[in-house]
């Protein structure tokens, strides 16, 4: 067992997802390259309602949930929220309410989008639905997160808030220290190395937390942030904040360094939530040739910084393309992804 191992553990833990995942080749993919060898990392076959990377994240706030004893789920995030879905999901596995707020983050309001894919599965799920009418404000959300479970306190409720706003503890990035130590026990099982790992970067539980496991195990290879909320420069202040703050929550010193932060922002237009004419290619590419389906909003546009950087390496290698899941919300957008 490594340090990091032993660090990890003392966090509790609901256990929710399948893992570990698969690691698989993408050979169909790799034919349009020249001896570019690709992968995949399947977090969307996790097992969790679709599955995704916010399984590994809500087990550690879950875990803390239950030692609170807490009987009542809070979260915020876009309409369709991929992490809003699959904490409804884990509530009912865990035997709890849920109360999820959908935020107006995507000026689209067509019926597919405000009512199909997640928005749907929140409902099947039996999540108690709040909604706020801002799309970038952090902080408001949350406050009326902290408003709603007033509520629920004075009906004699006992409610658990997963924030949103970056200046609370990154419990959920445990998940992705520990997705680190997984990885690596697959490369090594399967002797490779990778020249590189593409992911996207959003509330950067996801990219912070894999970066700061790699480096603390001592691998330096290089992970590509794809950014799908912010700019890069945003961007790259918050994953510096996140590592901080997770080398604060473990106890220990943090490996990252400003040089291991690598972000572009070069598919984020036109925002949050929109296609851009690269991510629609790179959806329909990996349906085609590997039948990953990808969203629109994070795994598409990684998809997208994925191909480019395997276009652009200048020598043979292996590179991996974290798939974060999002299937449900393709659903939202029929008329983009259906022509």
């Amino acid at each position: 067992m490594t340090e990091l191992s032993i660090l990890l553990g003392r966090f509790p833990k609901a256990r929710l997802g399948h893992h570990p995942t698969p690691l698989e080749p993408m050979p169909n993919l790799a034919k349009q390259f020249v001896d570019q060898k690709l992968w995949v990392k399947r977090d969307d076959c996790n097992g969790l309602a679709f599955g995704g990377n916010k399984v590994r994240q809500l087990e550690y706030y879950l875990g803390e949930a239950q030692s609170c004893r807490a009987d009542s789920l809070l979260i915020t995030g876009a309409v369709q929220s991929n992490f809003v879905r699959l904490a409804a999901a884990a509530a009912n596995k865990l035997g709890m309410q849920c109360h999820v707020q959908l935020e107006n983050r995507v000026s689209k309001n067509t019926t597919a989008y405000k009512n199909s894919g997640n928005v749907l599965l929140d409902r099947m799920l039996g999540a108690e639905i709040h909604y706020y009418d801002q799309g970038e404000d952090e902080e408001g959300a949350d406050r009326q997160l902290h408003d709603i479970a007033d509520q629920l306190k004075k009906h004699g409720r006992k409610p658990y808030i997963i924030h949103l706003a970056p200046g609370h503890r990154p419990l959920g990035a445990l998940g992705y220290v520990e997705a680190a130590i997984e990885l690596l026990k697959q490369v090594a099982d399967r002797n490779i190395s990778f020249d590189k790992i593409v992911v996207p970067s959003g509330s950067g539980n996801t990219h912070a937390g894999l970066l700061f496991g790699l480096r603390a195990l001592g691998d330096k290879t290089p992970v590509e942030g794809i950014c799908v909320r912010r700019d890069a420069p945003s961007q790259v202040l918050r994953i510096s904040s996140r590592a901080e703050q997770l080398a604060e929550l473990l106890g220990t010193t943090n490996p990252v360094t400003d040089h291991d932060i690598n972000l572009t922002d070069r598919f984020l237009l036109p925002a949050y939530g929109q296609l851009n004419p690269a991510t629609a290619q790179a959806i329909k590419q990996a349906a085609k040739t590997e039948s990953l389906i990808l969203d629109p909003v994070y795994s598409g546009k990684t998809m997208a910084g994925f191909l480019a950087f395997a276009q652009s390496m200048p020598a043979p290698g292996n590179i991996l393309f974290w798939h974060t899941g999002g299937a449900p919300a393709v659903f939202a957008y029929p008329d983009e992804l259906g022509n």
